[in-house]
């Protein structure tokens, strides 16, 4: 049996944060998120989104006009014990993501993102 590795662990993390959002599944979505999130648009004005605000437009199915081009290219950069960061590529969007590592699992904490 395969050993599953740290980094897998953190790409499955953000393709159910990808996926959940692009099929319109919050419990994907909530499985990604940590309670404490912060999510930010890059810009002039750093809108910031909550972790609720984000599972509310994932069942909303905000996600599904984005679902055109599926692909997701995950690049985790680096993991210091319980932390880590990862950078996500899709077609609409270009975001850093901040990862904790908790009893259930790894969670996105912190987001910066723009549109491609």
């Amino acid at each position: 049996m395969a050993t599953v590795t740290e980094q897998e662990l953190i790409a499955q993390a953000v393709l159910d944060y990808y996926e959940g959002w692009f099929d319109g599944d919050a419990c994907r979505m909530d499985r990604a998120l940590h309670p404490n999130l912060v999510k930010r648009r890059a810009g002039e004005e750093l809108g910031i989104t909550t972790k609720e605000r984000m599972l509310e437009l994932t069942r909303r199915g905000e996600g599904k006009a984005d679902a055109v081009d599926r692909r997701v290219d995950v690049k985790v950069v680096e993991i210091y014990d319980d932390i880590a960061t990862a950078v996500a590529h899709t077609t609409p969007y270009h975001e850093y993501l901040h990862l904790v590592r908790t009893g259930e699992g790894w969670k996105i904490a912190n987001v910066l993102w723009r549109r491609s």
